[in-house]
């Protein structure tokens, strides 16, 4: 087993790691910005190491700074967590070649899987429905541009080839506006991803948005644990996430997750991923894979019993996998809030002080989170502060829970966005279950 691990981000998640490390037995090195030396995984760490000023490109994207905390703590691996370097090919490539341990796929699988054009091709080789679409990217040849958007039928979308979070894809309804957008998304791609490839796909109108999560150690042996729901999104970014997704058949279920399962096998995956699809009329359509452990991933851990953190430090470290599909079995239903700092009714960022700090309890009540009374929530990062997990022997009682810890939470000294979610919990629609990706946004009349 690896003896100490750098954990290279920050907030909920570098504390979720160092939870799983204490576990295994794992030392953690706490590699955090000036910002961040009050963060509670740094107070806890056994070690911590300062690696840059409070803005990210200075600090958490500083790829030296990063592996030279590994060099000096002597520390044999780095986990790099969600969102920052977690999927960038490059850094993992450095940490393998700098003789340390990459938590996560190889930097080859990283980078196959980063553009979303090669990703496709890769899955649809394995045999993974794939939305309608180019089948790679767009070429400079206007005519053939305009002839593919038409035998797809409009609406179709253009997206960057190395995009992603939601950016970089832009709709296009009428012909007359087709070369304009690619033109226009191949310039912010350029700009935002160092890529302008862009490629086209059909536009589904009223999808869910359905990943699966998988595991696997790179030696054959690979498992799904399931699926979730994440359609309920704000400029696709998502705001809550269930597990199990409302109204998929336990069939279902088997067929697309053996699929998932054979893929990985196919490249060789190693380590936790997820396959994002999107889910209309009973049909569903690959959009990409995510090559880290999810900020969603513990509502899956709540419906199977699968430590996802634990098993990916186990499975870096050279052990088998821990679990056979057969083991897997889901077990009641899972949701989980994301708690943001800022003003619920213009989702601006309010960074400040916590004066005061009240966590929810009882039966199926979990909180990820490192906030605290005294914590001064910064101004350089992302606003999510905490995450409130709920689990019920069906939906129904975890919505339940979930609208109790949500009415026994307190936060003071800054706005957040309980509010927002206290009132989908209310809807019908979302009781219900099944909504799609553009319910919210048109729910709030965005």
């Amino acid at each position: 087993m690896l003896d100490k691990i750098v954990i290279a981000n920050r907030g909920e998640i570098a504390l979720r790691i160092l939870r799983a490390c204490r576990e295994l037995g794992i030392k953690t090195v706490a590699a955090h910005s000036e910002a961040d030396r009050s963060q509670k995984h740094v107070l806890l760490a056994d070690e911590s190491v300062c690696i840059g000023p409070a803005p990210s490109a200075e600090s958490y994207l500083n790829m030296p700074a990063i592996i030279s905390a590994a060099e000096v703590t002597d520390a044999m691996a780095i986990h790099p967590g969600y969102g920052f370097l977690s999927e960038n090919a490059d850094f993992a490539e450095r940490v393998e070649r700098s003789g340390f341990t990459f938590i996560g796929p190889r930097s080859e699988t990283i980078r196959i899987m980063g553009d979303k054009v090669s990703a496709i091709r890769t899955m649809k080789a394995a045999g993974i429905p794939c939305v309608p679409g180019s089948d790679g990217p767009l070429g400079d040849d206007l005519e053939e541009n305009v002839r593919l958007a038409r035998d797809l039928g409009y609406p179709v979308i253009i997206k960057a080839s190395g995009g992603g979070g939601g950016r970089g894809m832009r709709v296009v309804h009428t012909e007359a506006t087709l070369l304009n957008a690619i033109m226009v998304t191949r310039s912010e791609a350029l700009a935002a991803f160092g890529n302008e490839t862009v490629y086209m796909e059909k536009f589904l109108e009223r999808p869910r948005h359905v990943e699966f999560q998988v595991l696997a150690d790179g030696s054959g042996n690979a498992i799904h644990l399931g699926e979730r729901d994440c359609s309920m999104q704000r400029r696709h970014q998502k705001v809550i996430e269930e597990a199990p997704a409302p109204g998929i058949t336990a069939e279902q279920r088997a067929a697309l997750g053996a699929r998932c399962v054979r893929a990985c096998q196919e490249i060789n995956y190693s380590g936790a991923g997820t396959f994002e699809f999107l889910y209309q009329d009973g049909e569903f359509f690959f959009i990409e894979m995510n090559t880290r452990v999810q900020v969603e991933h513990p509502v899956t851990e709540m419906i199977t019993s699968v430590d996802i953190v634990r098993e990916q430090v186990r499975i870096a470290a050279g052990e088998p996998l821990a679990w056979s599909q057969d083991e897997i079995q889901i077990r009641g239903h899972a949701m989980e809030c994301r708690i943001n700092a800022e003003d619920p009714s213009n989702f601006m960022p309010c960074p400040g002080p916590i004066n005061q700090w009240h966590a929810p309890g009882g039966p199926g009540v979990r909180i990820d989170t490192h906030i605290y009374n005294g914590y001064v929530v910064p101004p350089f990062y992302d606003s999510m502060i905490g995450k409130v997990i709920t689990h019920g022997n069906n939906r129904g009682s975890a919505i339940a829970r979930m609208q109790q810890a949500l009415s026994e939470m307190v936060v003071e000294g800054i706005k957040t966005n309980i509010p927002l979610h206290q009132e989908i919990f209310s809807h019908g629609a979302f009781k219900a279950g099944g909504t799609d990706i553009h319910y919210l946004e048109k729910r709030l009349g965005l």
